[in-house]
């Protein structure tokens, strides 16, 4: 089979071939319709979790954490599904040889759900890692209806899913994004908009006297988001750097992704309804992967970039 990795030192992208393994006990193999490349992807290929510390040096990263696919086989002890399955699954492991960006990928069984049959699968693609991260990030601050909550990067991947789950919980959602993505956060159930620039917790603040109550902060802001929660309040990093200190008695979270199958098909089963939205920029196929990478480095996405086998 096809499958895109990256190699050490090397900071570029390569297409290879090699074999199909088979699914060990609890484990299902996907044959994949769509795999997304994230930015979490392009830091993998420049060595970004190497020289954090994540992971130790290896020959080959396998690149590729979102994938919709069909069930092509179940191994040993897999309940649940059947070939011919339509899924989506999150490969969470960092250190792997092979990753979703593949022709067949296996994944621990708790780590797929079932697809809605007529949910496309590129769309499909999209949900998993931001998804999750997004829905993770919320359980962590644990925000309840009528609570204040201010999102940054909301009009990102993660951003834009943590505005439209908060507001689907009932919590107020104040959004921080560039001038021109005002309507669409609103549209997604965002109450307020504050613009990203200087000032931007005393901008926050003039709205919502006293602060926010939580802050889930995608697009990296740290203090400058942080000064906008209220004393006592709590604060989520989407990062893979250091969060900023809890100043104030504000509770400091990083969220941490995990494959979690009963939340993947809660997603599924909301955007499969129209009450998620998934936006899709580009697509590419394996051939272009290269591209795809540097479109995604290239940023100011609106939608991910997902390659098709």
């Amino acid at each position: 089979m096809r499958a895109v990795v990256a190699r050490a030192g090397a900071s570029v992208v390569e297409v290879v071939d090699g074999p199909v393994c088979e699914p060990g006990p609890g484990r299902v193999r996907i044959r994949v319709a769509a795999a997304t490349v994230n930015p979490v992807d392009v830091m993998v290929v420049d060595g970004a979790p190497v020289r954090f510390g994540l992971v130790r040096e290896r020959a080959v990263f396998g690149l590729g954490w979102d994938v919709a696919g069909e069930v092509d086989a179940v191994g040993a002890g897999v309940s649940g599904f059947a070939v011919g399955d339509a899924v989506l699954g999150l490969r969470d492991r960092l250190d792997v040889r092979t990753g979703a960006l593949a022709e067949f990928v296996v994944l621990d069984a708790d780590a797929v759900a079932p697809r809605p049959v007529d949910l496309d699968p590129v769309a499909a693609a999209t949900i998993p890692l931001n998804g999750s991260t997004a829905r993770q990030g919320l359980d962590l601050l644990g925000s309840a209806a009528g609570d204040t909550l201010l999102v940054t990067g909301a009009a990102g991947g993660v951003g834009a899913f943590a505005v439209e789950l908060a507001a689907a919980r009932g919590v107020r959602v104040v959004a921080v994004a560039g001038a021109a993505d005002e309507a669409s956060v609103r549209d997604l159930g965002a109450r307020w908009f504050v613009p990203r620039g200087a000032d931007l917790a005393d901008r926050i603040r003039a709205l919502l006297p006293g602060g926010v109550d939580a802050a889930l902060d995608a697009a990296m802001l740290g203090p400058d988001a942080l000064d906008a929660v209220r004393g006592g309040g709590a604060f989520v990093a989407v990062n893979a750097g250091a969060a900023p200190p809890g100043l104030r008695g504000i509770r400091v979270h990083q969220v941490w992704v995990r494959a979690d199958a009963a939340q993947l098909a809660e997603l599924a089963t909301a955007a499969g309804k129209g009450e998620l939205t998934l936006r899709v920029a580009r697509t590419f196929p394996f051939a272009e992967a290269a591209r795809a990478f540097a479109t995604v480095a290239e940023g100011g996405l609106r939608g991910r970039v997902v390659l098709v086998p």
